[in-house]
C-alpha cells in the first residue's frame, strides 16, 4: 500500500535459460566457464541480474564481482539488506572456487560466516566483491571475500566453505 503522494518504483528484470551455462558448466574447467560468461559467450546466471551484479575478473583462486545496490534492495528500516551483501560475498568466493574446478566439478556452499562492518544504502555507488581461495580441495574448499564501496572502505567480509561434489552426468 502506497500513501496518496509516493511514487511507486517498479524494476523489470529478464534473464536469459539458466540452463545454458549450467549445461556447459559440466564441460568446462572452471576457470574457461567464468571467462566465457565475463566475455558474454555463456550468459549469467539469473541470480546475477536479480541481484545487479556483474562478474567483471576471474583467475585461478580468485572472483571479482561489481554490484550496484538500489532502493529494490532495501529492508524495512531504508537501507539494503544484508541478504544482498551476503548473496555478493557467497557469489565471490563460490566462483573463486569453481575458478580452481576441473570441467564435470561443481559446488555448493556448506556454510558462510558474514561479518557487516557498514551499511549500504542506494547513495553508497558500486560495490566491488573479491572472493579469494584460501584452500582448493577435491570434496571441501575454503574461501574468503571482501565488499569494499566505492571510496574502497571495507563494508562486510565472509569465509566460506563450500562442498566440491562431480556433476552427475558430466
Amino acid at each position: 500500500m502506497t500513501a496518496q503522494n509516493d511514487v511507486v518504483r517498479s524494476r523489470t528484470i529478464e534473464w536469459d535459460d539458466p540452463m545454458i551455462g549450467a549445461t556447459k558448466a559440466t564441460t568446462m574447467p572452471g576457470l574457461d566457464y567464468l571467462q566465457a560468461m565475463i566475455d558474454g559467450e555463456i550468459p549469467p546466471p539469473p541470480i546475477v541480474t536479480l541481484m545487479s551484479m556483474t562478474l567483471v575478473s576471474v583467475e585461478r583462486g580468485s572472483a571479482t564481482f561489481t554490484c550496484q545496490p538500489d532502493e529494490s534492495h532495501y529492508n524495512p528500516i531504508g537501507a539494503v539488506h544484508g541478504g544482498f551483501v551476503c548473496t555478493a560475498l557467497d557469489s565471490a568466493a563460490g566462483c573463486a572456487v569453481q575458478s580452481t574446478l576441473p570441467a564435470g566439478t561443481g559446488y555448493t556452499s556448506l556454510e558462510i560466516k558474514v561479518s557487516y562492518l557498514r551499511a549500504v544504502s542506494a547513495t553508497t555507488g558500486p560495490l566491488t566483491v573479491v572472493g579469494t581461495v584460501v584452500k582448493p580441495g577435491s570434496r571441501i574448499a575454503f574461501a574468503e571475500a571482501v565488499v569494499t564501496d566505492s571510496e574502497n572502505r571495507v563494508v562486510a567480509t565472509a569465509s566460506s566453505t563450500l562442498l566440491v561434489f562431480p556433476i552427475p552426468g558430466a
